[in-house]
């Protein structure tokens, strides 16, 4: 019997029957579920698209829910204080008062991408801060001139890599994990910092440091704020666009692979908590100049506020997620509150538990992200 295109045998489907339904869609046909038609340019979808698109980046961004509840809580303290809060003054305030923290939280978001964690940076802010007074106050005192201001300023930041490095090596090189390492270095630049002291603060810096890097302004911004921002920006830079930067992803995604991948990780490693001691070495001395002392003991809660700051601002703790932008935004919440706090005569106690419960309601989030990651 002959088969023609109309004489099908039972049972069997015509193999045309559904040919127009196969057709991509630039041959005219229904665009296929596994291949869906995306809007051209000029598409009067094009932009509702865009925005769809858009919108999902957003709502999967940390950063951009810890930038709304940042703003969030500076619209409510300036409707509950509109004449003492949004104003001038007290804005430079909070941002001189974010920009010591911030530059440690630079830092601290290299190593928590790449999985790691320091919690010695306060100990070596405070242990920096020494040496850089301890070296100005024996070449000069109290009158010196800029070279000997240097001198103090190089002193500081070599004590915190030297610190930072400390901690990479034992942590790259023993094998000893970065909690127990660091928690050791957090005792350990603390107590020597008040053997070096004897327990007393270290007074008689140069005024010349103090009026100027601590006190004075550049077009009307602290000091203090544009060294903070420029720290900022040029770690924004290198994670973002640099050798290094990737590196730290890698290293963080997955260590094993970064190795094979011909990453070599423990040199890295070192590399990064040297950073990280580094930019604690900074805050130290831009401390210094701020409160004119060594304010040993101001310092207790620098590591875990960096720490919090970096995981409101989207850096994840597992490693291989975060931005230095999102730590710039995750800085100034608890900088707000407290600020909000002492305008509106609240118990300073209370920003504790604030930042506690934005801090495990970050973490939770973060969670959740990476379970719906896995589903996938």
């Amino acid at each position: 019997m002959n088969l023609d295109k109309t004489d099908t045998p039972p049972g069997h489907p015509d193999p045309d029957a559904n040919r127009a339904d196969e057709q991509p869609a630039d041959r005219g046909g229904a665009p296929s579920r596994e291949h869906p038609q995306h809007p051209g340019p000029d598409s009067p979808d094009a932009g509702s698209f865009i925005r769809r698109v858009l919108w999902r980046r957003l709502a999967r961004s940390n950063s951009w829910w810890t930038f709304l509840v940042l703003m969030v809580l500076v619209t409510a303290f300036s409707i509950m204080r509109p004449e003492q809060f949004p104003t001038t003054f007290n804005l430079r305030n909070v941002a001189t008062d974010a920009a010591v923290l911030l530059i440690v939280g630079v830092g601290m978001t290299f190593v928590i991408i790449m999985a790691g964690i320091d919690l010695s940076v306060g100990s070596v802010l405070v242990f920096a801060g020494v040496a850089a007074a301890k070296t100005m106050t024996a070449v000069a005192g109290p009158d010196a001139g800029w070279g000997a201001i240097l001198l103090g300023v190089l002193a500081g930041l070599a004590a915190g890599a030297a610190w930072g490095a400390f901690n990479g090596f034992l942590i790259a090189k023993a094998k000893v994990p970065a909690l127990i390492v660091t928690l050791g270095s957090l005792g350990m630049a603390l107590g020597l910092a008040q053997v070096l002291t004897e327990g007393q603060d270290v007074r008689g810096v140069p005024t010349r440091f103090t009026d100027t890097i601590g006190n004075g302004r550049f077009l009307g911004i602290p000091w203090l704020v544009v060294i903070a921002l420029v720290v900022t920006a040029l770690g924004a830079l290198a994670l973002a666009t640099t050798r290094f930067g990737r590196r730290t992803y890698a290293v963080g995604s997955n260590a094993e692979a970064a190795r094979r991948a011909g990453i070599a990780v423990d040199r890295h490693m070192i590399k990064v908590y040297a950073l990280s001691g580094t930019l604690a070495g900074l805050a130290g001395v831009l401390s210094l100049a701020r409160f004119t002392t060594t304010t040993i003991g101001g310092h207790a809660n620098d590591s875990l506020g960096a720490i919090a700051a970096v995981v409101l601002g989207g850096t994840s703790l597992f490693g291989g997620v975060g931005t230095v932008v999102g730590t710039l935004i995750g800085v100034f919440i608890p900088a707000i509150l407290q600020n909000g706090f002492v305008i509106l005569g609240v118990q300073p106690f209370w920003q504790s538990v604030a930042v506690g419960a934005v801090l495990i309601a970050a973490v939770y989030a973060d969670q959740l992200r990476r379970r719906g990651l896995q589903r996938r």
